[in-house]
């Protein structure tokens, strides 16, 4: 079937606009776009006219509008966590040879959503469908990361801390200092304070908004999961398959500068 020409070239163009957040002008959108200047404004005019290109009085530049955020913002809101996820997590699984895991908030606790494991000797207690604490898992203190201030001051001061380990978080004052870490990092460490011997990494995965919509976690031994092997390897695994996740939602990291 061939394409009809019109609308291949409206989204030749909306495709520039869309490498160009701070809108091109016409002539310079034109070259960008392979169009003639006379074929780029008859095409951008009828895209204005349907919202889903803006111009800018000032500058003159046109850039995508909101009725094309819109439709894409319907789209990646109706996209399953789980099912994104999965091939991703997969991969990072059969990759390091460890227990991944899945989690979301729910009622101020972890709900694990999704699990992949391998075939190791020790086991994880973890189901689908079980909870766990937020305050001593990798999973927990990510998603307590990316509350907005008056949801996590109301999380955290419900909360009734339980000493699991040795190791456990168990005050107000150390847990958001350790969420304070977590947010400057990008990720969280479970060191061994929610299960004997078990240590975890867990990093978030975002939305187009920048939320953070769910963690995921990388789960084994302390004599497997050692922190030579958090900091030399695992962290730029989490960090990627974070990204790689995060864009299927429509997330893009802004540089520091």
């Amino acid at each position: 079937m061939s394409n009809v020409q019109s609308i291949e070239r409206a989204f030749t163009i909306l495709k520039v606009l869309s490498n160009n957040p701070d809108g091109l002008r016409i002539t310079v959108l034109a070259e960008n776009s392979s169009l003639t200047k006379s074929t780029t404004h008859r095409i951008t005019s009828t895209l204005v006219n349907l919202g889903y290109v803006q111009q800018d009085p000032e500058t003159e530049k046109y850039m995508l509008g909101n009725q094309l955020i819109k439709l894409t913002s319907v789209m990646l809101n109706n996209m399953d966590v789980i099912k994104v996820a999965e091939p991703y997590l997969v991969n990072l699984s059969r990759d390091v040879n460890e227990t991944v895991h899945l989690c979301v908030e729910s009622n101020g606790e972890v709900l694990y959503v999704d699990k992949k494991e391998k075939n190791q000797n020790i086991r994880m207690y973890s189901t689908i469908g079980s909870r766990a604490p937020l305050y001593c898992t990798a999973v927990g203190k990510v998603l307590l990361s990316g509350m907005n201030p008056v949801y996590f001051e109301e999380v955290i001061n419900n909360m009734t801390f339980e000493l699991r380990t040795a190791l456990t978080i168990t005050s107000q004052v150390k847990l958001r200092k350790e969420i304070e870490k977590v947010k400057l990092q990008g990720y969280a460490l479970d060191n061994v304070e929610n299960e004997e011997g078990i240590r975890c990494i867990a990093s978030p995965i975002y939305d187009y908004k920048g939320n953070i919509i769910a963690s995921f976690s990388i789960s084994g031994p302390t004599n497997r999961v050692s922190i030579d092997r958090v900091n030399l390897e695992l962290v730029d695994k989490v960090n990627m398959t974070s990204k790689l996740i995060s864009e299927q939602f429509g997330y893009i990291k802004k540089e520091s500068i």
